[in-house]
């Protein structure tokens, strides 16, 4: 795209089912490209030997990333047992080796047990997380280790779907800042055999399904309208927050980013904010006062889907 071109605005949120080798900043680009788009943006990326769902962000939803960033994740994940490697998947060079005890059902979830709920868990070396401002992997590929403190995440489910005699399959539900990788090494490591991961699948971003995605070939295959209807709108990306609708002269105020007192509004937490011609204003947060302020304001409005609780007064 030239520098005379810079791309059309579009607004909203694709949601895709990466192909494993690709990077997440490729997946981008080749969005970028397809849709002649401005401004395009991931939320959370995916090694490239993962796959599953890559929610794509364009236009004003690049304001709302962080939403997704931050919110739970689901995965299905292949632990490879009896091997370390180097960069706790595949990818990485074999670094040990060790015979794989005789494992049951009731062994197995006997080990898991103790990784469901709140967990201690240490990044791995192979992480974008920064040291003295260098990320972890480019020290990682000059041979240097340093030390990482360990971080509470949460393991909210963990299931047992099939396992072999070299293999565990299993289904993830985690807290932001969960490193598969890790838990697969650290549940090898319990098991005393090591661990890694074969294959990561991501099924879920949130209340966001790999059901509603579409795959990189499939999307080119389709016209520039079936690409357009494709994305999803902007209030989409935080779906799960609360809706609040507000009367002209509020919705007035938080566009000039002043907080405002809002009836029957919740009293507390992050929220949707809808104009009264149900139009998306963005999202603003509860005050220890009452007031609504705007946290992230959008400037290309969508139709309210439903749920919105309308406040008729501009008091």
């Amino acid at each position: 795209m030239s520098r005379s071109n810079p791309g059309r605005n579009i607004d909203g949120m694709l949601l895709l089912d990466k192909s494993p080798g690709m990077t997440s900043n490729g997946a981008v680009q080749r969005i970028k490209r397809l849709l002649q788009a401005r401004k395009v943006g991931h939320t959370g990326s995916l090694d490239p030997i993962a796959t599953g769902l890559l929610p794509i962000c364009l236009g004003e939803g690049t304001k709302l990333s962080s939403f997704l960033l931050n919110t739970d994740k689901r995965y299905r994940v292949l632990l490879r047992l009896g091997q370390t490697t180097r960069t706790g998947d595949v990818e990485g060079e074999i670094m040990e080796e060790k015979p794989v005890p005789t494992l049951t059902e009731a062994s197995i979830e006997g080990v898991l047990e103790r990784f469901r709920g709140q967990i201690a868990q240490v990044p791995p070396m192979h992480s974008a997380l920064k040291h003295h401002g260098v990320r972890l992997y480019e020290l990682a590929r000059r041979g240097i280790q340093v030390e990482r403190p360990a971080r509470q995440v949460s393991i909210y489910a963990l299931r047992l779907m099939d396992f072999g005699p070299r293999h565990l399959d299993l289904d993830v539900h985690c807290s932001k800042g969960t490193y598969i990788r890790s838990l697969a090494e650290d549940i090898g490591e319990t098991l005393r055999c090591g661990a890694h991961v074969e294959r990561l699948h991501r099924t879920a971003v949130g209340d966001l399904s790999i059901a509603q995605s579409i795959g990189l070939e499939q999307f080119e295959a389709l016209a520039d309208e079936g690409r357009l209807a494709m994305l999803l709108p902007l209030e989409r990306m935080v779906s799960a927050l609360p809706a609040v609708a507000v009367g002209e002269e509020l919705a007035f105020l938080l566009r000039r980013g002043q907080p405002v007192l809002v009836c029957k509004a919740p009293h507390h937490g992050m929220l949707r904010l809808y104009s009264p011609q149900d139009t998306f204003l963005g999202v603003g947060e509860v005050m220890d006062d009452g007031r609504i302020t705007p946290r992230r304001l959008v400037q290309h409005f969508a139709a309210l889907k439903s749920g919105a609780s309308i406040c008729g007064a501009d008091s």
